[in-house]
């Protein structure tokens, strides 16, 4: 796990929160929002801890986004879509301070050079099970890494948490280095 390598302390609260990408905003702030609703929903739970959940999407060359896939037959569709060219990783990170009662919300965005993968690939890909719960069904940290061919920006961003940014995010807010933190969406779904 990303917060644990880099030497935060945490523990995981699931949350049970509609991740639908809410209609009228930009992919970047509609990941916010997502990220916002799971770090609300285990609040209570974690009174007086820092929360740090995220929500991670894709966007085509085309402006589609991709969450993760239904079925397989919408993984393969995605992969599809992906093959060839160029799409963004965009995280959304939303972190509360309960004890402090202040928050702030982040996105984070990566470029991806995706090659091509035949039929054969992607079915083969399909059916390992990897590409489910993935946004835009793959997962880089796993055996997806070999369709990518560059990443322009925060690798760990792709991974489902932007490491740098989450630092940041907690030097501003003044918090506590995660102690109590609750990890949310890492790539494209979680560990």
């Amino acid at each position: 796990m990303l917060l644990a390598e880099g030497g935060y302390s945490f523990e995981v609260i699931a949350s049970d929160v509609d991740e639908s990408l809410p209609a009228g905003l930009s992919p970047e702030d509609a990941a916010v929002e997502v990220a916002r609703r799971k770090a609300l929903a285990v609040a209570a739970e974690a009174a007086g801890a820092v929360v740090l959940a995220a929500d991670t999407i894709v966007v085509t060359s085309e402006g589609e986004v991709l969450g993760k896939p239904d079925t397989p037959d919408d993984a393969r569709r995605m992969l599809g879509c992906l093959c060839g060219t160029t799409h963004r990783v965009i995280t959304g990170v939303f972190i509360l301070d309960t004890a402090a009662g202040r928050s702030l919300g982040r996105a984070v965005s990566t470029t991806i050079v995706f090659g091509e993968m035949s039929p054969g690939r992607i079915e083969e890909y399909v059916a390992s099970g990897e590409a489910m719960g993935k946004a835009g069904a793959y997962a880089i940290q796993e055996t997806g890494d070999r369709f990518v061919r560059e990443v322009r920006g925060s690798f760990s961003n792709v991974v489902g948490l932007p490491m740098e940014a989450v630092g940041e995010m907690l030097d501003d807010l003044d918090a506590p280095a995660a102690t109590g933190a609750t990890e949310q969406g890492e790539q494209n779904d979680t560990e």
